[in-house]
């Protein structure tokens, strides 16, 4: 057996996956768990994950990095199945798995390219343990960017998305404090030939007004947007020491729909926080209607260690996830009437290895036999089918 890395969780993690695999590409019998702890049910997917890989490769050296090796460090290092921990701030370094430096990774196994141009937080988001597992803010320098961008489209990516853990704050610790506009106007002037920009989950009220600009009326960044939104009551979000307001993301999408109509609203919904009661939970389920929110990331609240959501009146779990559902339904009730106005309409899709593709506004289409990942097809969809355009 050769490197295997198990990825749970964010973008992130599936783009530092991606360098791990290369730098570890000489190694053999070793087992990489990436881990995430962003809920209490991402750490038990986790565990799940090391007793897993454990029974497929019983011979194999399992390490754990990610989020939960941090937050979660005594009981998984614990676990008789785990080998090592690498502390997440090291994952990328070779020196902390004994191994030579490796070039950057591209995009051999995907045909979008994920670039990691900024990592932690120094934000203090009351339910959030990610700056415990991440640390503050680093950002890539421009020229680190536009060298990472340059070997994913010289491996063949058709698409490149921009990640980080808060991904609009990129910038802020160096020289002159640019702007994520900045950036993803300097990959635009770079490749010419880059004919799909997109970004990943942005705080909508760090959006500067190049990227604003960028994101209505640049073709070539893709017309989707998913916001960091976490809840639409603004006591909510002021107990969840969010930095926006209700109106802040409803001015902002309206502003972007003026200019680009087609342009896909996406955000993450936290259902359940403490202290929400029936009238918080409606207007978490009308900023949906408000929106119209098509990309939903539903999470049941879950009180993480050492958080100060964990010390505020709890709401009974069953309510939490009827909550849950309620908004999900919602979500996928907006979503089908969104992928109704696709049928008839010819889409230009980025076909990918599963036997799906990606439209520009991330709708998810059903690919034709003897479609190649990486090609960008252009299709009508006439139907619906188990969620996909097809």
């Amino acid at each position: 057996m050769t490197v295997q890395v198990v990825t749970l969780g964010c973008r992130m993690n599936l783009s530092e996956s991606e360098r791990i695999r290369t730098m570890l590409a000489g190694e053999t019998d070793v087992v990489v768990v990436n881990s995430c702890a962003v809920t209490a049910e991402a750490v038990r997917q986790t565990r799940q994950a090391i007793r897993r890989a454990r029974r497929d490769a019983p011979g194999a050296r399992l390490v754990v990095t990610g989020c939960a090796a941090e937050v979660e460090r005594a009981s998984i290092v614990a676990m008789p199945e785990v080998d090592g921990l690498v502390a997440n701030a090291e994952k990328l370094d070779p020196r902390a798995w004994n191994v030579p430096p490796a070039p950057l990774a591209g995009a051999a196994e995907h045909s979008r390219a994920f670039v990691a141009v900024q990592n932690g937080c120094d934000h203090a988001c009351t339910f959030c343990v990610i700056p415990q597992g991440r640390g503050p803010s680093r950002s890539l320098s421009v020229q680190d960017v536009l060298r990472a961008v340059e070997t994913d489209l010289a491996r063949g990516a058709a698409e490149v998305v921009l990640t980080g853990i808060d991904l609009t704050s990129w910038g802020a610790d160096l020289t002159g404090a640019p702007r994520l506009g900045t950036l993803a106007a300097a990959i635009l002037d770079a490749f010419p030939a880059l004919g799909r920009l997109r970004l990943s989950s942005v705080d909508g009220i760090e959006i500067d007004p190049l990227l604003e600009e960028l994101i209505a009326g640049e073709p070539r960044v893709m017309p989707h947007l998913h916001l960091s939104l976490q809840h639409g009551h603004d006591l909510i979000l002021k107990r969840m020491k969010r930095r926006h307001l209700r109106a802040d993301a409803t001015a902002l999408v309206e502003r972007l729909r003026v200019r680009r109509p087609d342009i896909a609203i996406g955000a993450d919904l936290i259902a359940g926080f403490p202290t929400e009661s029936d009238p918080h939970h409606e207007a978490n389920l009308s900023i949906i209607r408000d929106l119209r929110i098509v990309h939903g990331h539903v999470f049941p609240y879950s009180p993480r260690p050492g958080t100060p959501a964990a010390r505020m009146p709890q709401v009974d779990r069953q309510i939490v996830r009827a909550r849950a559902a309620e908004l999900r339904a919602a979500v996928a009730e907006a979503r089908t009437r969104w992928l109704e106005t696709h049928l008839g309409q010819p889409l230009v899709v980025l076909a990918e290895r599963d036997g799906t593709g990606h439209a520009a506004d991330f709708a998810r289409v059903r690919l034709p036999a003897g479609a190649r990942a990486g090609e960008i097809l252009t299709m009508t969809p006439t139907s619906i089918e188990e969620g996909l355009l097809a």
